[in-house]
């Protein structure tokens, strides 16, 4: 009786989960490909901030319902370092999205799992199997594949997206280390907060005042990259990530969709290729995390 009234209890809370992750890399597709048409005439700079601050608005709600108790905490400089560091990673990421096929950009990021699980084995000393090493050669070879050193010079764009993942995969060693000892809602108050004036000095160095239209598209990039972060968290809350990963992958198909429709650039074979085999690495290192986090 136990075994058969839990089944139909969780199937659709993995269906949530699988909905949640699939809107999420509708919106983060969305996100990108408003960044790269506001990025004509906004520095990319300029777009971390107001990425940062629309973000924080959608934040206001739920900080208005908790109340400050969330930001009680004993690890500000924790907090600090992690906005610090996801800012410098949207400075490198913002960069690439303004002059990288949008499709490149979405493949490359798929290495943010590889560069994490190798950040720690250098920094927390983290002991990684034989499987998990393996699955980081075959992400390196995909990055390759995209990349195609000796056929042609690695782009000034490409280079930015992958130190747009290495940061990225940075900050997520942070957050692992906070969400030992912090609320979740505490790690995204604090995020929320401090991320929209740090971002605001290098923008002060371009800045220029939105026209209105530009102010529009500024806004869809930072509610929809707001709402993305909020149905990931969502997703992960609804079901595994073992369960819920591999749909990420749609992150390639709706750009590339959204950008062949918005600026005419096809996807090529090599960079679906590389994005398919780096995507299935981070997968697998995503999954043996998981598992190994329960055991």
């Amino acid at each position: 009786m136990t075994g058969g009234g839990t089944a139909p209890g969780r199937a659709p809370s993995a269906l949530r989960g699988i909905a949640f992750m699939i809107a999420m890399t509708f919106l983060s597709a969305t996100m990108n490909s408003a960044a790269r048409h506001v990025s004509e005439t906004i520095h990319p700079f300029e777009l971390v901030f107001f990425r940062n601050l629309f973000a924080f608005l959608f934040v206001l709600p739920m900080l208005a319902r908790y109340g400050l108790t969330v930001l009680r905490t004993d690890r500000f400089g924790g907090h600090l370092g992690r906005a610090s560091l996801n800012v410098v990673n949207m400075l490198f990421f913002f960069t690439a999205v303004a002059i990288t096929p949008l499709a490149e950009v979405v493949a490359l990021g798929f290495t943010a799992p590889i560069f994490a699980t190798f950040l720690g084995v250098l920094i927390l000393r983290e002991v990684v199997g034989l499987r998990r090493w393996s699955a980081i050669v075959v992400g390196f070879v995909g990055a390759l594949i995209i990349l195609q050193p000796g056929f042609e010079t690695v782009s000034f764009g490409q280079g930015m997206t992958l130190l747009a993942a290495a940061t990225w995969a940075g900050c997520l060693l942070i957050i692992k280390s906070l969400s030992r000892t912090e609320a979740s809602i505490t790690i995204v108050a604090y995020m929320a907060i401090l991320m929209t004036p740090l971002s605001l000095v290098p923008a002060l160095f371009y800045w220029q005042w939105p026209n209105p239209t530009e102010l529009f598209w500024l806004a869809l990039v930072g509610l929809t990259g707001g709402c993305a972060q909020y149905l990931l968290a969502q997703a992960l809350h609804e079901a595994d990530l073992s369960v819920v990963m591999p749909f990420d992958f749609m992150k390639l198909a709706w750009i590339s969709l959204i950008a062949f429709i918005a600026f005419g650039e096809v996807p090529t074979l090599a960079t679906w290729l590389g994005g398919g085999v780096i995507f299935a690495s981070g997968a697998y290192i995503a999954h043996r995390e998981a598992r190994l986090g329960k055991g």
